[in-house]
């Protein structure tokens, strides 16, 4: 019996298994942790900054020599329960040396806290940030977002975020986002085995699914998936990205945990893109 447009509940499952679809998952993971401590062994310890009360929110700052500098903020992935900020630091390098600030964010991860408040932490960071724009000397008015996997569904909720009724900050605080790999409607997660822990309800399905609330969009968005992603993940990237009348970008002859390494790499797939959307290369194209 299907529960999901063609699914079954055994194939729905393992559409949103992403460790099922890459073999090499754990190796690449490995790399996320030795390329984040090569690059801090480079550039030093970063600032570490609160900015919320919990002891999960906290944000690690690699900087840039420029004053007022563009921000990059990424926004781990791990399936909502995984990785930390500190496996997040290997693409710091490429942006501080093209004249950017880098934060790997922290925040508490399932099942210890519900998801709606793991979305607030990201957007508490970014609002903190905003605010404090002077102290930790970055550009107010250039910060922006990136995300995989499940980080990329909190990228999107940041670039659905009503700043005004949630902040009282500008409606385009965020001038930029980057979504790579994820999960912008939540149904088929309600309905998967991950919701054993996800935890779900219709009402959260419907307030922090990103696809729903695209009338709020208020920033630049990029769109990217692996080639080897899932069906449902390809899916849902393209949807997303059709709603929001982006281009999709494959990441071709890639998986799942492969793509966000393009990130480190300014003439990569994703740090080409995220660096031209930060004005910071000349790189042309979206297609």
């Amino acid at each position: 019996m299907t529960v999901f447009l063609q699914y079954d509940q055994a194939e729905l499952d393992h559409q949103y298994d992403q460790r099922a679809w890459a073999p090499n998952a754990a190796d690449v993971i490995r790399r996320y942790v030795e390329n984040s401590e090569a690059v801090r062994s480079r550039l030093g310890e970063p600032r570490i900054y609160a900015y919320g009360e919990s002891i999960a929110e906290t944000l690690d700052l690699y900087t840039c020599p420029s004053a007022k500098a563009p921000l990059q903020v990424f926004v781990h992935g791990g399936a909502w329960q995984r990785l930390s900020k500190r496996e997040s630091a290997f693409a710091a390098e490429a942006f501080v040396n093209a004249g950017a600030h880098f934060v790997a964010l922290d925040f508490a991860l399932l099942p210890n806290v519900q998801l709606a408040e793991m979305a607030a932490q990201v957007h508490r960071a970014i609002a903190w940030l905003y605010r404090n724009a002077e102290t930790v000397g970055i550009d107010r008015e250039r910060i922006f977002v990136s995300g995989h996997s499940s980080g990329a569904h909190l990228a999107a909720l940041v670039a659905v975020a009503d700043w005004s009724a949630s902040s009282g900050l500008p409606a385009n605080t965020v001038k930029g986002v980057l979504c790579t790999s994820g999960i912008y409607d939540l149904l088929p997660v309600r309905l998967s085995a991950r919701n054993s822990y996800v935890r779900l309800t219709e009402a959260t399905e419907q307030a922090l699914s990103p696809q729903r609330h695209l009338d709020r969009l208020g920033c630049d968005l990029i769109v990217a998936a692996a080639e080897f992603d899932s069906a449902d993940f390809r899916r849902q990237a393209r949807e997303f990205a059709a709603a929001a009348n982006v281009s999709l970008i494959e990441g071709k002859g890639m998986n799942h945990f492969e793509i966000v390494e393009t990130l480190a790499d300014p003439n990569g797939l994703l740090g080409g893109l995220a660096l031209a959307q930060m004005g910071l290369s000349t790189r042309a194209g979206r297609a």
